[in-house]
């Protein structure tokens, strides 16, 4: 039973491999030892994005990304995960990166928060990267 799904709210996000991008974040989760029931990625607008933000977590800012769960402690992860294209295309830009590398990068930081992992301090920030390039090369070994 497929349980990632991918949508567009106000923008379609460009994924090669959808399937593959599937597997690894089925493969994360185990990997993390959490249980996954559903994950619905949905890509939008910065405009989109930030009327979120500020409807939900009372910030007026732009970000890339923003991680709903939905599930009960304890229980199989029922989330979403709302991408601003923009942002990624700009953050790719930015970070002198391609904008494959960088969708993959975000998508997989939607799953680390899913799975527990915080990035509001230096120390939680350092790990997040190290875990979001553990799962980026990962990637590499299921094309």
């Amino acid at each position: 039973m497929n349980r990632i799904f991918f949508y567009g709210a106000d923008k379609v996000a460009d994924i090669k491999n959808k399937k593959i991008v599937k597997q690894l974040i089925v493969h994360l989760f185990k990997k993390e030892n959490t249980g996954l029931e559903r994950l619905n990625y949905i890509f939008c607008s910065d405009e989109y994005l930030l009327k979120i933000n500020k409807q939900y977590l009372n910030h007026d800012t732009l970000t890339d990304i923003i991680t709903f769960p939905l599930s009960e402690k304890r229980s199989p992860v029922y989330g979403e995960v709302y991408l601003s294209v923009e942002r990624i295309k700009e953050n790719a830009k930015t970070f002198n990166t391609e904008y494959q590398n960088e969708i993959l990068r975000v998508i997989i930081h939607g799953a680390l928060h899913l799975c527990g992992y915080q990035d509001k301090t230096k120390q939680e920030k350092m790990q997040m990267r190290e875990k979001e390039n553990h799962y980026l090369n990962e990637h590499k070994s299921f094309t």
